[in-house]
């Protein structure tokens, strides 16, 4: 390393050490690696360090780094316009939201934006509040919605424990997972009949006309890639037309082509009442989030007004970036090959891994949306870690990690499980790099299994 990116690597740590507040951490634990550029499915260190991105940043770089429409676009609506308030109508706004509403299932037609898929979630879950005059909204266990109020409140995994107030209106329950299943069950399709049966006995013991929604991930995403059965999310919208609960679908990490379709809702042929989305939208590229919403529920606020509203909301440097990305991917069949990935490269690819390394106990995904489950006893499935593990419990997974990181990719772990979420566009030999780094770093993990 030369002394100029030695003085602003230094520069750069000094500052983060100082001053910056990192999210879900211990401050005086953490050492943030320094990020000096990035470009398609790579980021790169000061040092010069190239790291093959299997998690896509937080799920969100859909289309990679810097693509060159995208990022040129941004600069265009800067020179032109950087803001205006959200109360005008502005035509790259009204453009997002237009492609947007042409690609969401049924009759979403109308968007709210957002800044984040957190606030998109507290503003589903107010909007169906408002629309049924009901307090409750009923999630899952095994959930993730967010860090805001309300949002995390609804989340069903460790991260709510600390901020859980007990007195939001939320209900939780618990969903499919056949591999881990909580309800005993011998196959995918009695555990779809016995969640679903769940569920409904939740419904009508909380009092039917107390419950406002149902919000469930489309695809499982923080808490494992966990694919629902066939027949459940039809079986939820079911119960939830029958009760005359409104129904929301979190698509915030797999909308956008993330599973191999615009939305995951078009894997099982459901419409929702209310669709969440951010991340993919425009690739992270300037932070952008909303809620796609039926004619129904927008007719309840067509002369009643609706109780909400964001500084930034569909900010036109953010919609700019998602007019550009959602343009590339339909230019450069970006959600095509995110389903061609999934089929051909990389649920292949972790199937093999999983034949050869007994720390993986189950491979699930879609498209390029994975997990490797894993294990301690592919017999008992322990998992190689406990729940909320930390410190010296934790130290299988962080050895792995560290293992991955060793040989320049870059993962996302969480809990047991390592999530494989590179870019949707993905290049087909960086899928071979990134698997040979894994096959590698899983010897490590099978170190700790019995």
């Amino acid at each position: 390393m030369n002394a100029s990116a030695a003085g602003a690597l230094a520069a750069v740590k000094d500052a983060d050490r100082k001053h910056v507040f990192h999210s879900w951490s211990a401050q005086e634990l953490i050492d943030p690696l320094a990020v000096a550029g990035a470009e398609g499915s790579y980021f790169w260190d000061y040092e010069g360090k190239r790291y093959l991105d299997f998690s896509s940043a937080l799920v969100y770089t859909n289309i990679g780094y810097q693509h060159p429409k995208v990022t040129a676009a941004i600069q265009e609506q800067a020179a032109r316009l950087c803001t205006v308030a959200p109360g005008f109508a502005v035509d790259v706004r009204s453009e997002a939201a237009r492609l947007i509403a042409r690609r969401t299932p049924g009759d979403l037609d109308k968007i709210f934006f957002t800044n984040g898929g957190a606030e998109a979630v507290e503003n589903a879950v107010r909007m169906a509040r408002l629309h049924t005059g009901r307090p409750k909204v009923l999630s899952a266990y095994r959930s993730y919605h967010g860090a805001t109020s309300a949002a995390i409140n609804l989340t069903g995994d460790a991260r709510r424990f600390g901020n859980d107030s007990a007195t939001a209106g939320v209900v939780h329950f618990w969903g499919p997972f056949a591999y881990r299943s909580p309800f005993y069950s011998a196959s995918e399709a009695e555990e779809c009949e016995r969640a679903l049966a769940h569920l409904e006995d939740t419904i009508v013991f909380e009092g039917p006309q107390s419950v406002a929604a149902v919000i469930l991930e489309t695809v499982g995403g923080a808490p494992g890639v966990l694919v629902h059965p066939a027949g459940y999310l039809a079986g939820v919208r079911e119960l939830c037309d029958r009760y005359g609960i409104v129904f929301i679908l979190d698509e915030v990490m797999v909308g956008f082509g993330r599973t191999g379709k615009w939305f995951a809702a078009e894997h099982w042929d459901v419409t929702p009442d209310l669709l969440c989305f951010a991340k993919g939208v425009n690739s992270g590229y300037v932070p952008l989030g909303g809620v796609a919403i039926s004619a129904a529920i927008a007719e309840t606020f067509a002369r009643r007004p609706y109780p909400g509203g964001l500084t930034y909301s569909g900010h036109v440097l953010a919609c700019a970036a998602a007019v550009a990305t959602i343009t590339v991917m339909e230019e450069e069949g970006i959600v095509e090959q995110s389903a061609r990935t999934g089929a051909e490269l990389l649920g292949p690819g972790l199937r093999a891994l999983a034949e050869r390394h007994p720390s993986v106990g189950e491979v699930r995904g879609l498209g390029t949306f994975w997990a490797l489950e894993l294990v301690r006893d592919r017999a008992t499935r322990e998992p190689l870690v406990p729940y909320n593990a930390a410190g010296a419990d934790n130290a299988p997974m962080a050895a792995f990690a560290a293992a991955c990181k060793k040989g320049g990719l870059w993962p996302l772990t969480a809990g047991n499980r390592i999530h494989v979420a590179p870019p949707c566009n993905i290049a087909a030999d960086d899928v071979a790099k990134g698997l040979a780094v894994l096959d590698e770093a899983l010897s490590v993990a099978d170190a700790h299994t019995l």
